[in-house]
Order: structure tokens, then sequence, then C-alpha cells
């Protein structure tokens, strides 16, 4: 949680929910955009997204390793509930409390907004994925490139959310990871959980050797549900994965 500089999230063009309405919001590094089945409160919605950001800032200044540690690390008992589930829920996949800090905060998000009475839910953090849904969706997957996975997408049925869907990579975009996967998509009723899993699937992926024990890595990580990792033209999955293809407009492919 570093710098406020703006980037251009391509692949929301690629967007095709048009029943619902859009909105975007940025604090700092927190880059949403949000669609949901009515008008978005943004004011209610900017004031959740700053409270959970200094939540989270608050116990860094106590506790400088949450924000650099990459192992999993314990908080204490007093700590905000944001700060709680980032640390669970990046224990259960080994890695640091901050690769959960998109889903985390996607899902908090999400949740006050259906407690505030939205029937569908769909907001996206830099690439991960919070989801209520009343009817099937298409959800993109970005793999850099290679016209081999254009156009590739999850379809997601309504009876598998609440969903996260979370994504890492390690040859696309600024976020660290030790892989060379070019997409490693997570699924998982917690998305913190399913950031969590991504940065650390993505993290023993160097070539296509390393798929299978991947895939197994992923499999063993109790709430993950589905898996898609993909390296140059391979791609492998596992799970409640339902795999199809769109056409992307060429005036932004």
């Amino acid at each position: 949680m570093k710098s406020n500089k703006y980037r251009r999230r391509f692949y929301r063009d690629w967007a095709g929910h048009k029943d619902l309405h859009s909105a975007h919001i940025v604090e700092r590094e927190t880059d949403l955009v949000i669609l949901a089945d009515k008008p978005l409160d943004q004011d209610f919605a900017k004031k959740r997204v700053r409270l959970y950001r200094r939540q989270i800032e608050n116990y860094i200044s106590k506790d400088a390793k949450f924000l650099t540690s990459l192992k999993p690390l314990e908080v204490e008992i007093n700590a905000a509930a944001i700060v709680k589930e980032m640390s669970r829920q990046a224990k259960k996949a080994g890695v640091g409390p901050m690769a959960t800090v998109a889903g985390a905060i996607a899902s908090f998000l999400g949740k006050d907004l259906l407690a505030g009475g939205y029937k569908e839910v769909i907001i996206e953090n830099g690439g991960d994925v919070f989801l209520v849904t009343k009817k099937t969706r298409n959800i993109a997957i970005y793999a850099g490139k290679s016209k081999l996975w254009k156009g590739l997408v999850l379809k997601i049925r309504p009876q598998d959310t609440p969903l996260g869907i979370c994504t890492s990579s390690g040859t696309i975009g600024h976020s660290l990871s030790f892989g060379c996967a070019d997409s490693v998509v997570i699924l998982a009723k917690n998305a913190s959980l399913a950031d969590a899993a991504a940065t650390a699937i993505c993290n023993r992926v160097q070539s296509k050797a390393d798929l299978e024990k991947a895939l197994d890595f992923a499999r063993s990580i109790k709430g993950v549900i589905g898996v898609v990792v993909i390296i140059k033209n391979n791609l492998i999955g596992w799970g409640k994965v339902s795999l199809s293809h769109f056409s992307i407009p060429p005036s932004i492919k």
C-alpha cells in the first residue's frame, strides 16, 4: 500500500455485465470497479473502503512486519476484523498477510453492500473479484499477449456464489511474485483465501514441469474449490472450473 499512481486496468473494457450499474472508486492503491443491481451509494462505499484501509494501515504502524512479511504472521487479539481475516487466510496458503489485501477489501465491502440491500454485487480490485450473482456470469482471464488465451472466460453460476476469484501472475503487473506463470486463477468461497492461494501457487510455477505439483498444492488448501494455471501455451485446471471463450472487440485487442 505504497503508491497512489493510477494504473489503467485495460481488461475492464472486456466486461459485459450491462444489466448491472457500474461505479469506479479509487482510494490510493485501492482501485475498484463495482457492479451492482442498483446504483451504488458511493459515499457509503468510499467510507467503508477508507475504514478498511485505515484499519490495515494503523496495524502496520504498530507492526511493520504485517506489511513486509512473506510468511504467515500472528496478529494481536484486539486487531480489526479485516486484519485478523488477512492473517488467518494467509496462514492457510503459507504466505504473508498482505498477499490477501485486495481480496479482503473487495469481500468486506461486498458483504457491506449485501447487508445494505444489494442483491447482486461484483467487485473487482486489481484483478481480484468478489461476486454474488443471480445469473450466470462470464469473468475474463487475462494471461498476457498470447493469442491462444485471448477471450478466455470463467463461467460462474449463481449457485456457486458468494465467490472469490483471484489472480496472480509472475509475468504481468507490478505485484511481487517469485514465479513465472502468466496467470494463476483461484476460486474460493473466501476471497481473502483466493488471493493468498493465487500468490502461493504462482510462486511455485517456474516452468511447465511445475504444473502438476502446483495443482496438487492448490487441492491441499482447504477452501479452494477451483484453479486455472497458465504458463505460455500450457493450461491446467481443477475443481469447479468451467471455461469458455468470447470475442474481444477489435478496438481493444
